[in-house]
C-alpha cells in the first residue's frame, strides 16, 4: 500500500530539541538515593540481574504467588487422569524434562547477599523520634496543666476548650506531650514549685493505683 503524504510531511527534524539531553535521559539509571544499592549497581546488567544478585524481589507477584485453588484442582484432575492412561517408564521420562527444564531457568546466583544485610540492619536499627507537637498545642496544653494539673475532668470544662474536646482526648494529648522530652522538660524548667508539685503528686496518684 501506498504511504499517506500527510504522514510522511509531518516527520520533520526538531532543530530545537537538545539531542545530547535526550540520550542522556534515555539511558540514564536514574538516581539511586539508596547508597547500599548504587555501590554495588552494575551498569552494565539489567535491573532484573542487578536485583536478584542482591536478593532483592523484582517482581512481588512471582516472590508471592497467590494460589488458585480451582485452577490447582483441575490441573491435579488432569494430571491423574493422564497418569492412569499412560506407563510408569513415560511417567518418570516426563519428570526428566520437567527436572531439565527448572534446572535450564534457575535464577542467578545472589553474588551480592552483603547488601541485602546491609539494608536488613538499617531497618533494624532504632530511630530517633522527631515528632513535635505546635506551637499552639503546647501553649493550650502548657495552660491546662498549670491551671489543672492532671484534673482532666476539669480540662474539659474549662473555658478555653474551644473545640469542646472530651477527658480522654486531652488526656491522650497531654500523655503525647509528655512523651517528647524535648518539650515536656521545657515546660518543667519554665514552670512554677506548685506545679511541678502537684504534677509529681497526681503521678503518683496514678501509679499507685
Amino acid at each position: 500500500m501506498p504511504k499517506l503524504r500527510k504522514q510522511r510531511r509531518r516527520k520533520v527534524y526538531n532543530h530545537n530539541r537538545n539531542r545530547k539531553r535526550l540520550r542522556n535521559k534515555q539511558f540514564s539509571e536514574g538516581n539511586i538515593n539508596c547508597k547500599e544499592i548504587k555501590s554495588a549497581w552494575d551498569s552494565k546488567k539489567s535491573l532484573q540481574t542487578n536485583l536478584k544478585e542482591m536478593g532483592i524481589c523484582y517482581d512481588p507477584n512471582d516472590t508471592f504467588k497467590i494460589t488458585v485453588t480451582r485452577k490447582e484442582k483441575l490441573a491435579k484432575a488432569k494430571a491423574l487422569a493422564t497418569s492412569k492412561d499412560e506407563s510408569a517408564d513415560s511417567d518418570h521420562d516426563e519428570w526428566d524434562v520437567e527436572d531439565l527444564s527448572q534446572s535450564a531457568t534457575k535464577t542467578p546466583i545472589e553474588s551480592k547477599k552483603h547488601v541485602l544485610e546491609a539494608l536488613i540492619d538499617d531497618a533494624n536499627a532504632p530511630r530517633a523520634k522527631m515528632f513535635r507537637l505546635p506551637k499552639g498545642q503546647v501553649d493550650f496544653i502548657t495552660y491546662m496543666l498549670t491551671k489543672h494539673g492532671l484534673d482532666f475532668k476539669a480540662m474539659a470544662k474549662d473555658k478555653k476548650n474551644y473545640n469542646q474536646e472530651t477527658w480522654k482526648q486531652l488526656r491522650g494529648k497531654v500523655r503525647r506531650f509528655q512523651c517528647i522530652p524535648e518539650q515536656y522538660e521545657k515546660f518543667l524548667a519554665t514552670a512554677s514549685k506548685d506545679t511541678i508539685q502537684k504534677l509529681q503528686n497526681e503521678i503518683q496518684m496514678e501509679d499507685d493505683d
